[in-house]
């Protein structure tokens, strides 16, 4: 590995440089969806076909991240972010050079869903082995905050340099900003021993967590939650753009990048005084509610599309 910098840098100032790395890191991870449209039209691809491509990230992630999550037990977190951040970069300077249509197009957004896997909560972790207890509570809010307002840009960033330069160079764009955060976490964030390994203690054993009632009833939760967020980021722009072709709405004021980009800022605000208030109303209550009106609204919203 290469040397470590021997300037020592303060908690506050790392938990800002992590933050605004993810902000870095995640940039790209939505450009696909945020073209979704033009790029069908381009590629003369199906619903289905369109749907494999953005199925791919999440697949890839799904299969990813219990492992690199799990090793960041063995293994200083920031070598392990490092490599997903590197397969980020990589999957999207591949998709900008090479993707040409559907069959070309999974692999390299297989790749970014790699690296979303080794970014993601092992972001959080590089956090947790670098700040104390008493600033931790911030950095995680600090970390959600980022990785919402990242994704939330991603729409509009992709919609304004695809406008303006072509679709590649929005995946370019996105290469650099992730080879930005890795270098900046290479050279500023100190490297740490690998954690004590326990002899009694299994890498990849799962159970202790599958016999834990509370545990497994919150991941299962988030598990649905993430069910519905990653379909509207999957389809959000895809949506909107369909349902103002349809009911002869004007996209020349908000266009659905920007629409989306919105509502992205908005959840991120949510996702923050959410927080406030589960310590004011008790967890379980407030996630209960969220989840009702959530299922609420979606029931709805897709009839609605081409009506309002």
């Amino acid at each position: 590995m290469p040397p470590e910098p021997h300037r020592t840098v303060s908690p506050g100032a790392l938990v800002a440089l992590v933050c605004g790395a993810q902000v870095l890191a995640q940039l790209g991870a939505f450009f696909w969806p945020a073209l979704l449209p033009g790029m069908m039209t381009l590629w003369g691809l199906s619903n289905s076909q369109a749907g494999w491509i953005t199925a791919a990230f999440y697949a890839a992630y799904m299969v990813s991240v219990p492992v690199l999550v799990t090793l960041t037990d063995r293994f200083d977190a920031k070598y392990v972010y490092l490599f997903g951040v590197a397969c980020m970069a990589a999957g999207h300077l591949l998709f900008s050079v090479l993707a040409n249509g559907f069959w070309s197009a999974p692999a390299a957004r297989a790749l970014v869903g790699l690296g979303w896997a080794g970014t993601y909560m092992t972001g959080l972790k590089l956090l947790a082995d670098l700040v104390d207890a008493r600033l931790m509570s911030r950095a995680v809010t600090g970390h959600a905050a980022s990785i919402g307002i990242s994704g939330a840009l991603s729409f509009l960033i992709a919609d304004l340099v695809a406008g303006t330069a072509g679709w590649r160079a929005s995946f370019l764009v996105a290469a650099a900003s992730a080879a930005i955060a890795w270098v900046a976490v290479l050279l500023v964030v100190p490297a740490r021993p690998p954690p004590r390994r326990d002899a009694n203690t299994r890498t990849f054993d799962f159970l202790p967590v599958f016999r834990n009632r509370s545990a497994m009833a919150y991941a299962i939760a988030y598990g649905i939650h993430s069910l519905e967020l990653n379909g509207m980021r999957g389809w959000v722009v895809a949506f909107l753009a369909f349902a103002a072709a349809n009911t002869g709405t004007s996209t020349a004021l908000v266009s659905p990048a920007a629409a989306a980009t919105i509502l992205g800022l908005v959840g991120t605000i949510a996702s923050v005084v959410g927080n406030e208030l589960a310590i004011k109303l008790g967890r379980r209550l407030l996630i209960a509610g969220a989840m009702m009106a959530s299922l609420a609204i979606a029931s709805v919203l897709g009839f609605v599309g081409t009506n309002s």
